[in-house]
């Protein structure tokens, strides 16, 4: 771990595609591949779907997409005008471009991650267990495991062009083998075959030897920073920090960009790589399916609905409420493009918690959350927090969940693992908190199962993190006050402005409506003394004391004012004067399609350096970097991006740099020690508003919080095999103005959870000693059961304190939990009969096809058969064949008018095997009928078929 850490403060140490950035303006990186291949497939996946439903679907597929084009052309409805998000679309593309990026941080030197050194075989295995492992993953519906292994394998396999001579061979496709386990890696050059000569005078276009270029031998460049050593007349990476390329034969091959040693084919390499991310995708949809695809690609025009639910006795009426609000969003959503894209349900008491829940079937929801019920609670205090936990690594990032419970938590020592969850999903957590006790003192008079104000108190602080709420409100106006709920599940929430204050003090806050913003709502929590008054940008106003009037609608429940405004033509800037000594807080949201997200980002050092995926919070009096990614417009100017402290003055202005496609990279000076949130503000000339220059502004929900320490934890793996153990080593930092302080000394508590309660160990504390560097190392362990099933994924958070309990940082890792997959072999397709057509009307004759497909007797066995190309009918049988395997009959039906189809059989893990056929008119329509042929791969090729056969269809079983 140490010496990759060495190893990435070197001066330009990336050796392929730039991860995130190029700077040049010229280069294409692993996010633009990642970004191009990604929106082309689910375009092409949603034109599909479009053709099979008879809807029309107007875009050109070409790499100038934009996240919001194919989100509009996918969405059924279809208008230019209806309100749609591309946050969770966004997010998810950015986790597979993080993951990417992060495989030259985590993987640094590891040669068979970037094909160096001719590991060709290494490679491939890289790719395809971790094919194999997101396919698994989509199959249980982990997804966000998936999108993170994928981004993995995406690295690797694009890496493969920009460091082989696939491209100096002359080649205009992938290499497709690199996808197929099944088939042999061939023309690579010998161990001791010479592959490269001098460059000369740094000129290194024609440094491959001819004989390789003739033979076509299969070459990639050696790599080290560390020796010069490689085999005799082999290539080199090629680079500054190359040593290999200072021995002969000097120079490079690589085209990572377009000053790398072959530069001149950089483009080139970038172009091969999206076209084999690409067809690495439609291997994965043909396995998945569409639907599972498009849920991978985070393709979702709403949000999940989670729910973590109390169900110890005296929580009858919460389980009733929590009831209808979902079954009535349920009802009222179904089959629109508001439906919840999941559900979940998290139940707990004491002392369990659980089972988890994740569904796109709303009537399994319903039957899930009918069957609560409230019983028992024993010692009062409940397991809040594990409920909790289970939820925030279940739920997409960027969610919201809501939490109901009349009682404290049994387990506060994961409040800090719950809100490094909170930090590092982005999700938004809400309690509905009925039965508080008014005052800091317990009541002899009240229910023992009454909350205090210090117990209520640590939901407060996980709702202020999250940029949710405490509602609290007696039994009877819960009903009151779940409408949140139900304003959460509507599209494209935005939040628009939002403060804390604790202490309270009164004070007056301003908020900017533009005109893109429908349905504005304001929420305010805070003691029943609290009043407030409402200004418009027109200069009208409304108090707390009028219920309805002419700015606003408010209802209150508990601690809760919800006020609907009234918003038409009133763009501009509004104000809310709040009176109150006692806490509160203040919530502006909104619906309209421009939003933004960020992501933490730490620099590279050196002139070719880039950025990678921030571990924990920012430190404290260094600087800090998001990346910033705007939503929903192609016409949206940023003018500000600042670090806003929602419960005092401080702010901290971002210095902007566009990277393109609605993308700035923003980088803040000196962030001092506190809790801030990121607020966005710039104007929007798109038609959609209701303005030609519209001011807008927008606040992420969640905090960031810095702290002076640093933890740091690099796995070798992301994928961990059920009954196994991995280790993981941490290394825990005191930083002083955002730099390690090689002086300090002290000792940090060391807490290690997972949200599975797989066996763990971990020290108890960690210290650093005066000859420590300012730093010390620690090792923590997860063993996954052997009963674990695979594609389910696993969630570590690492966390450290210092010995004042002052001061917390925290790492966050995810693990795919995944069987190591031994059938390779894609299913067979043997051809048993099929009809012709006649030369006469199609429209009142059939033809039918009929199939035999095996995944032979060691095989998984075939799981499903689709149609990927025809219109006609599919009815599939099982039988056992005479060597004991089971055989999957595919009999397909369709008009004459449809005369071709294509059927793609997946096995239990994942192998695809495609089987086509085609009618041919004929003078009769007697039936053939042949003895099975059985069908081998042939590399793509169409396959030969006998004459007979032939004379009334083509028959091809491609290989893809």
């Amino acid at each position: 771990m140490l010496l990759v850490v060495v190893v990435l403060s070197l001066p330009g140490f990336i050796h392929s595609f730039q991860p995130l950035f190029s700077f040049d303006w010229n280069s294409t990186t692993h996010r633009d591949i990642t970004q191009r291949a990604v929106l082309r497939k689910t375009a092409e996946v949603c034109r599909d779907i479009a053709a099979s439903e008879d809807r029309d679907f107007s875009l050109t597929i070409d790499d100038s997409l934009t996240v919001a084009k194919v989100q509009r052309a996918c969405s059924s409805a279809g208008s230019s005008t209806s309100l749609l998000s591309t946050v969770i679309f966004r997010t998810s593309i950015a986790n597979m471009y993080f993951s990417n990026a992060k495989v030259d941080v985590v993987f640094a030197l590891n040669e068979e991650r970037h094909f160096d050194g001719e590991t060709f075989q290494g490679g491939r295995n890289i790719i395809t267990a971790g094919v194999f492992a997101v396919k698994a993953s989509a199959k249980v519906e982990s997804f966000v495991a998936g999108r993170w292994t994928l981004g993995q394998v995406f690295h690797t396999l694009q890496d493969f062009y920009s460091h082989s001579n696939w491209v100096e061979l002359g080649n205009n496709v992938p290499y497709s083998t690199l996808i197929r386990p099944d088939q042999p890696l061939e023309n690579l050059a010998g161990p001791s075959t010479p592959t490269c000569r001098n460059c000369t005078g740094g000129n290194c276009a024609n440094n491959l030897l001819p004989e390789v270029l003739q033979q076509r031998f299969l070459t990639s460049g050696y790599f080290s920073v560390f020796s010069s050593a490689k085999p005799a007349g082999k290539c080199s990476h090629g680079g500054s920090l190359d040593k290999t390329s200072k021995q002969d034969p000097v120079g490079g091959i690589s085209k990572d960009d377009t000053g790398s040693s072959h530069g001149s084919l950089h483009h080139k390499a970038a172009d091969l790589a999206v076209s084999a991310t690409m067809e690495l995708l439609e291997d994965i949809r043909l396995a998945t399916g569409d639907k599972n695809f498009l849920r991978l690609m985070g393709l979702s025009q709403s949000s999940v609905l989670c729910f973590v639910i109390d169900t110890t006795g005296s929580m009858s009426d919460d389980i009733n409420e929590a009831k209808r609000v979902s079954f009535d969003i349920i009802d009222r959503k179904r089959g629109t493009e508001q439906e919840p894209s999941a559900y979940i349900l998290v139940p707990f008491n004491d002392p369990g918690f659980g089972p988890l829940t994740v569904t796109t079937n709303a009537d399994i929801f319903k039957a899930r959350i009918n069957e609560l019920t409230a019983s028992g609670g024993g010692d009062i205090p409940e397991l809040c927090l594990s409920g909790l936990q289970l939820a925030l690594t279940a739920a997409p990032p960027s969610s919201e969940i809501f939490v109901f419970t009349d009682a404290p938590a049994k387990d506060i020592h994961l409040k800090s693992t719950v809100t490094a969850l909170i930090e590092s999903t982005k999700s938004v957590v809400t309690f509905m908190l009925t039965d508080v006790l008014p005052s800091r003192r317990r009541r002899r008079s009240v229910s023992p199962r009454s909350m205090s104000q210090s117990d209520a108190q640590l939901y407060r602080d996980l709702a202020r993190a999250s940029g949710g709420q405490a509602i609290e409100v007696t039994k009877s106006d819960l009903s009151l006050a779940t409408s949140v709920i139900e304003d959460s599940s509507a599209s494209a929430v935005v939040t628009v402005f939002q403060v804390v204050r604790n202490p309270g003090s009164p004070d007056n806050f301003t908020f900017t409506a533009d005109g893109s913003l429908r349905n504005m709502t304001v929420y305010i929590t805070g003691a029943s003394s609290l009043t407030f008054n409402l200004t418009s940008s027109t200069g009208v106003s409304q108090s707390s004391s009028q219920s309805s009037g002419p700015l606003a609608s408010i209802t209150t429940a508990g601690n809760l004012r919800r006020l609907s405004l009234n918003t038409d033509n009133q763009t501009g800037s509004w104000e809310i004067r709040v009176d109150s000594n006692n806490p509160y807080s203040v919530k502006v949201t909104g619906q309209s399609s421009v939003n933004f997200i960020y992501n933490l980002v730490e620099a590279h050092e050196g002139p070719h350096g880039d950025f990678s995926l921030k571990q924990g919070r920012p430190l404290s009096g260094g600087n800090a970097s998001l990346m910033v990614s705007v939503t929903g417009s192609d016409t949206v100017k940023v003018t500000e991006v600042t670090l806003f402290d929602s419960s005092g003055p401080t702010e901290v202005n971002g210095s902007l740099q566009s990277v393109g496609g609605g993308n700035f990279l923003v980088t803040f000076s000196g962030v001092p020690a506190g809790d801030f949130v990121v607020r966005l503000r710039g104007e929007d000339s798109s038609s959609s508003s209701r303005s030609t220059q519209s001011s807008f502004q927008r606040q992420a929900s969640t905090q960031i919080k810095t702290s002076s320490i640093s933890v740091t934890a690099l796995a070798n793996s992301t994928n961990i095999e059920p009954g196994s153990t991995i280790s993981i080593p941490f290394t825990v930092a005191t930083t002083t103005n955002g730099v390690v302080n090689n002086s300090a000394t002290g000792s940090f508590t060391v807490r290690a959870n997972n949200d599975r309660t797989y066996s763990s160990t971990s020290p108890n504390t960690v210290t650093i000693a005066a000859d420590g560097g300012g730093k010390a190392n620690g090792t923590v362990t997860l063993t996954v059961p052997a009963s674990a099933a695979s594609g389910t994924d696993v969630t570590l958070t690492i966390e450290a304190e210092n010995a004042a309990a002052t001061d917390i940082n925290y790492t966050v890792l995810r693990f795919s939990v995944s069987s190591k997959v031994t059938d390779i072999t894609r299913p067979v397709c043997q051809v048993v009969s099929s009809t012709s057509c006649p030369s006469l009307s199609c429209v009142t004759s059939q033809w039918k096809f009929i199939a035999n497909l095996t995944d032979g007797i060691n095989g998984t066995g075939i799981e499903s058969v689709t149609i990927r190309q025809g219109n006609g009918t599919l009815n599939t049988s099982t039988v056992a064949g005479a060597g004991g395997e089971n055989i999957t009959v595919a009999t397909y039906s369709a008009s004459c008018c449809s005369q071709n189809v294509e059927l793609a059989a997946v096995d239990r893990v994942g192998n695809v095997g495609r089987c086509g056929g085609q009618a041919r008119e004929s003078a009769t329509a007697a039936p053939v009928t042949t003895a099975a042929v059985k069908t081998t791969s042939t590399g793509g090729h169409t396959l030969s078929m006998s004459p007979c056969l032939w004379i009334s269809f083509a028959v091809a079983l491609l290989w893809k």
